[in-house]
Parts: C-alpha cells; structure tokens; sequence
C-alpha cells in the first residue's frame, strides 16, 4: 500500500524539512509540503492529494494538527479517505484508520464530538427557557425594528458563515470546475463531482452553480467558469469525460475509470451499464 505524506507549516518563515524527513522515515513515497493556515479547509496542496489518492493508499502526517486544526475538519478528511478505499495515519498520534485500534479512536473522537454537539444544543436550549419564564423576549431588537445596520449586519454574518461552509468543501469542487469550465456543460462537470462522493456529500446543479458565483464575486474563481458551454457533438461527449477523470488523477487505472463511470451512470455507447477497460 503507497504511503503518501503531507507536510504542513503556516507561514513562509518555517520550514517542513522536519516533518518530510520523519515522514521519509517512514517509508512514504510521495511527500506533499504546503505552506498555509491550519484553520483555512481550503489548501490546494491538500486538495490535489486529496483528489489524486487511490485505494489502498495511506495518507500519513507527522501529527494530526499537521492536517486539521478542529475535529470536524479531521472527520471530513477521513470520512472522504474512506469513502475512496484508503486510509490515514499519524504518526505521532494513536490513529491509523487501517488497523482495529486506530478505527476504535476514530470512533472514540466521533463520538466525543457528537457529545459536544449534544451539549451544546442542551445549554441553548436551557438559556432560551430561562430567559422566557423571567419575560425575555429572544432575538436581536436591531432585527425586530427593522434597522438598516442591523439588517446589513446579519446579511454580512450569513454570507461569512456561507462562504466558510463552501471553503470545507472546496476540495470536493473547485479543481473540477477551474479544470473543466466553460468547455464541458454543467451537467458533465456535476456527474465527474459527484462521482467519487458520498451519497450525503454530492451536488445539485443549482447548489453548485450557486458556489461557483460566490467564489467568482469573491475572486477565488475566474469569472469565465461562469460562460456558456459550446455545442459538443455527441461522439466527443464520452472521450471529454474520460478525460476530465484522467486529467484529476493522471495515475488512475483504466478499471478505476470504469468504477467511476458506473458511479456516474453512464452508459456505454452501445447503451450498456457497466464498463470494461
């Protein structure tokens, strides 16, 4: 199984040499190094590996906070692993999703932050009784008078909190929709996303479309992903595609393209459900 190490630091001053050789060490083929922010989900270092790891490999860091700074940013990253047939480990740190006593931690954090959820859904819960039975009234009195800077407060705030839910799932999106767009047809480009996804993680056309202008007015994506698609003639439809796949993982096996074309439920041009290399 191919041990594929990513090395992180979060400014330009610090060096990754110690983390690449502990992660040599360890017998990784491929090391990846990045240069940015723990608390920022959207690192195209760790898009690309992420994009590009197979089954069977392992994802191996120094320690966890090398990849993620919270627990729910570690989740997401092994529940994506996982749904990819590989895995993850620390090496300095008691996970490795492929033994039994790595997946018992794994567990362990799940469901201690599933408690934490818990816990605090319980204390608002408390909060909000007790301020109504001494005759509180919830809410913001900027928003029940209808103030202008309030209102412009929490269309501000509501944007922030879109914009950091689309930033956890750039990975998933962005490097297909910068590959791809204008020359392949939204519809194309929405399958090859979802493709490799869980049922629970994919994409409508219309929650995508909306990502993809937040990212342009925002500057994250150029604004010709957003032109329209030229005509393609149906015989050219399937190889773009193909391509597109190949393109995201040029070390991808034919077998795996076909997985992922059945994944996608294309047919064959003769009109068949599965696929042969």
């Amino acid at each position: 199984m191919p041990l594929i190490g990513y090395a992180r630091v979060s400014t330009e001053d610090q060096t990754p040499l110690p983390q690449s050789e502990a992660l040599q060490s360890a017998g990784c083929a491929e090391i990846f190094e990045e240069h940015a922010s723990g608390g920022n989900r959207a690192r195209p270092v760790l898009a690309r590996v992420l994009e590009r790891i197979g089954k069977g490999d392992t994802l191996v860091v120094v320690r966890i906070d090398r990849l993620a700074r919270s627990l729910s940013h570690l989740l997401e990253v092994i529940e994506r692993l996982e749904g990819k047939g590989a895995f993850f480990r620390s090496l300095q740190d008691p996970i490795d999703t492929a033994s039994p006593q790595g997946k018992f931690t794994l567990q362990v954090l799940g469901a201690a932050a599933e408690f934490e959820r818990a816990l605090i859904r319980e204390r608002t819960k408390a909060g909000l009784a007790s301020a109504r039975s001494k005759g509180r009234v919830g809410g913001n009195p900027g928003l029940r008078a209808k103030d202008p800077e309030a209102l412009r407060k929490v269309r501000l705030a509501r944007q922030d909190g879109y914009m950091e839910r689309l930033n956890e799932t750039a990975q998933d999106w962005v490097p297909h929709v910068r590959r791809l767009r204008p020359d392949m047809a939204w519809e194309d480009v929405l399958r090859i996303i979802n493709g490799p996804l869980l049922h629970d993680r994919r994409w409508t056309q219309s929650r995508l479309l909306r990502a993809v202008k937040a990212y342009v007015a925002d500057g994250f994506l150029p604004a010709e992903v957003l032109g329209r698609a030229g005509r393609r003639e149906t015989d050219d439809r399937l190889p773009a595609i193909v391509a597109a796949i190949k393109g995201a993982d040029p070390e991808i096996t034919l077998q795996a393209i076909c997985d992922r074309l059945e994944s996608m439920r294309e047919r064959t041009p003769r009109g068949r459900t599965s696929w042969q290399p």
